[in-house]
């Protein structure tokens, strides 16, 4: 089976021929789903992290999901690989802050209230995750986007939102109908606004 006929399977189909034998479907899967890693580490970025280091974790989650996707779950390869990248960025956060708490311990700081709510702990063992663990991580994105929009103005969501679908400064800007510099004004207002904890209007 060739390259250009992944496609025209499912990603559970996918993994299933991988097992059989097909290695290259790994790559495959890997750099379709490398644009979700890559919206999880922008929204992390926002509020602290160091970018480089985060999409290395989400990617190495990405590549567990693979790994130890089982088809026999509710849950589709999407869904558990979007757990799975949660899951290790959350680690290596929670790594970092143990280790220097180093800058994404922002993250963790950034409402401990909302995080006692919907605390997103994870198994340190290879099992796979229960469906409480898929709920949680559904809540821990929309309450962190929740949060990250609170008290921007207009036009920082919709800089903020462009920028988590992948669009660098340019695009952005060319969207808007804005100049690349105040768009680049506009993500560290965002950045500011979200470290302080939404506090500053």
């Amino acid at each position: 089976m060739t390259k250009n006929n992944y496609a025209k399977y499912t990603d559970e189909e996918l993994i299933g021929k991988m097992r059989s034998g097909d290695e290259e479907i790994m790559d495959y899967l890997m750099s379709k789903y490398k644009p979700l890693v890559l919206k999880r580490c922008k929204a992390l970025y926002l509020i602290g992290g160091e970018t480089e280091d985060l999409i290395q974790e989400g990617m190495i989650g990405l590549f567990k999901a693979v790994k130890d996707f089982q088809d026999d779950k509710d849950a589709s390869f999407f869904t558990f690989a979007d757990l799975c990248i949660t899951r290790q960025l959350y680690h290596a956060i929670e790594a970092s802050n143990r280790k220097k708490h180093g800058p994404l311990n922002t993250y963790v700081s950034l409402d401990q209230e909302a995080e006692d709510e919907h605390p997103i702990r994870y198994a340190e063992d290879k099992t796979s995750p229960n469906p409480e663990e898929f709920v949680l991580n559904q809540e821990f994105w929309e309450d962190l986007k929740e949060r990250m929009h609170k008290n921007l103005s207009p036009l920082e969501q919709q800089v903020m939102n462009l920028y988590l679908e992948g669009l660098d400064y340019h695009a952005i800007a060319n969207q808007l109908e804005k100049t690349p510099k105040s768009i680049d004004n506009a993500l560290q207002r965002i950045k500011k606004k979200i470290r302080q904890g939404g506090n500053n209007g």
